[in-house]
């Protein structure tokens, strides 16, 4: 917002003279004060001459707080915390709309935000600082006077009061409303005439803001800046990394820009480094599968992979795993694109494709350190995969992932790497493939009677649920309206026989090793455990079905 164009405004309407107008900006060179504070301190304008102008120049209108009382019930809409973390007082409502009153233009912006919180549509309108402070005192019995200007000239704040101070402010909200909505990403991207925001949680997008399209230029750039990215680089994709502080909360987040047709668009990652380490009894394993995988992972050689889509939780469930076996007498060394969290006690190597140090070349500088345990970040060309098998083939344990729909897959999809058969077979010991169910919200779910046809969608029999409550979602404020809160791992664990190792050795079609795992009962399906999740009332029938198809 421009100081000079503040004062041609005041100039223009008879407030103050050219004369004034330049010992103004003269007295301000040097200084952190705005144009308007250094006219009201220097006696050449009244607050509320400078308030009107800035709402002539903002398109706010302006709003005089020392006449008329504000409504009790209008109050109670606002509580206390809010009007004084982001310093505006709820005034009336006009048209649906609900009248907030503000001192500085620059926090309009914040009010889409604000309006998701509340539940409300808000109009922004602008007050004095005094006469704000003043009643926000009356109402609210907040103090919020050290915010005003200091009376002597001296600078009265800090960075908060610079020109990128309303994006930085808008870009630390964003990352506090995501942190507190639980948001696993955040979405900016542009649009016709505005920029969305939305928030994944729980694995699916929000809506959460849409602000005007003039603040998509100098938001990407701020967030570019925090990422480390070429500002000026418009036309390429980027990658980055922020490290963000939310409250106590160290946040690391990865970042990535792609150029879309309206301009540039961005994710970012939000990696909480105190939420982010589960154990293996919280990932939701039925008692079976926790007992089958506990013995696995506790084998001295062979490999497990854990397979499925982008955002399965598949890292999640392999830091669980490497968490139960960090003991001091085992060494453990991970390979990672990126290193996700820190594991106390465990050696974890950053991939650098930039000078060469991808998987492959990391893998075999870890076997020269006599590790026990090793994990892959991902098995992603037929390099990486010879090294790894060659590791389980000679007296360690290695994890890693794989991109297929289901366990079985990942033999075929090794053996088409370009593996030869019979290594697959020696060395891989289980595969596990994996989804994320939400889970139903234990404060509004509700017991339902599911009939026949809804029970075959998920290959139930009603004998199979007789006596048994199943649930279904609701919506409350607890759950932010979705009938869901928090997430569950549907597992399907193959374990390898002898029987499943030659028919990968010769090449069996993946539906025939499917099939024989199933009814050797080496696998439980997928299907079977979002079942068994819906009987013990964890999720419901839909929400298994969003996830996994009736065939798996």
């Amino acid at each position: 917002m421009s100081g000079h164009r503040l004062g041609e405004i005041l100039k223009d309407s008879g407030v103050i003279s050219e004369q004034q107008l330049e010992q103004a900006l003269q007295f301000q060179k040097g200084k952190r004060l705005r144009i308007g504070e250094v006219l009201v301190q220097l006696g050449f304008a009244s607050e509320t001459d400078v308030t009107k102008a800035l709402a002539r120049q903002s398109g706010i209108p302006f709003i005089d707080l020392s006449k008329g009382n504000i409504a009790p019930q209008i109050l109670k809409k606002v509580r206390k915390d809010l009007v004084e973390k982001h310093r505006f007082l709820p005034v009336m409502e006009r048209t649906g709309k609900l009248v907030v009153a503000i001192d500085d233009p620059s926090v309009a912006i914040q009010l889409d935000d604000l309006s998701f919180v509340l539940g409300a549509e808000l109009q922004a309108a602008l007050a004095t600082p005094s006469q704000l402070v003043q009643r926000i005192r009356e109402c609210y019995e907040v103090d919020l006077s050290k915010h005003l200007p200091a009376k002597d000239g001296a600078p009265a704040a800090s960075e908060a009061e610079s020109e990128d101070a309303p994006i930085i402010r808008l870009v630390q909200h964003m990352l506090e409303e995501a942190y507190q909505s639980r948001a696993s990403d955040i979405h900016v991207e542009p649009r016709p005439g505005r920029v969305r925001v939305r928030f994944r949680i729980d694995g699916v997008l929000r809506d959460v803001a849409a602000h005007p399209g003039h603040l998509h230029g100098p938001l990407l750039s701020r967030l570019k800046l925090m990422a480390g990215m070429d500002i000026a680089e418009k036309r390429k994709p980027q990658d980055g990394r922020i490290q963000a502080t939310v409250g106590t909360n160290a946040l690391d987040i990865r970042a990535s820009i792609l150029p879309a047709s309206h301009g540039e668009s961005m994710v970012m990652r939000l990696l909480d480094k105190q939420r982010g380490l589960v154990s293996l009894s919280e990932l939701g394993f039925g008692q079976e599968d926790y007992a089958r995988f506990q013995a696995l992972i506790k084998r001295p050689n062979g490999i497990i992979l854990v397979t499925g889509p982008t955002g399965s939780g598949k890292t999640t469930t392999l830091y669980a795993a490497l968490k139960e076996l960090n003991r001091s007498d085992r060494k453990i060394i991970t390979a990672e694109d990126p290193v996700e969290y820190q594991i106390p006690g465990i050696n974890q190597v950053q991939v650098k494709h930039r000078i060469g140090l991808d998987f492959a070349r990391i893998l075999r500088a870890m076997l020269r350190q006599a590790p026990n345990v090793i994990l892959v970040g991902e098995v992603r060309d037929r390099e990486t995969a010879d090294v790894a098998i060659q590791a389980a083939l000679t007296g360690h344990l290695v994890f890693s992932t794989l991109h297929t729909n289901d366990a079985p897959s990942a033999l075929t999809r090794l053996i088409e790497m370009g593996v030869a058969p019979f290594l697959v077979a020696a060395s891989v010991h289980a595969i596990m493939a994996q989804r994320l169910v939400r889970q139903l919200c234990s404060h509004c779910k509700q017991p339902v009677t599911a009939q026949a046809e809804e029970l075959e969608t998920i290959g139930l029999l009603p004998d199979e649920v007789r006596g048994r409550t199943l649930y279904h979602e609701q919506k409350c404020h607890k759950c932010d309206q979705t009938g869901f809160r928090g997430r569950k791992g549907l597992f399907e664990l193959l374990e390898m026989d002898q029987h499943l190792r030659d028919m990968t050795f010769h090449r069996e079609p993946h539906l025939r090793v499917r099939e024989e795992a199933i009814q050797s009962g080496r696998m439980s399906t997928l299907l079977k455990d979002g079942q068994r999740k819906v009987i013990e009332g964890t999720t419901s029938i839909r929400e298994v079905l969003r996830v996994v198809s009736r065939t798996e």
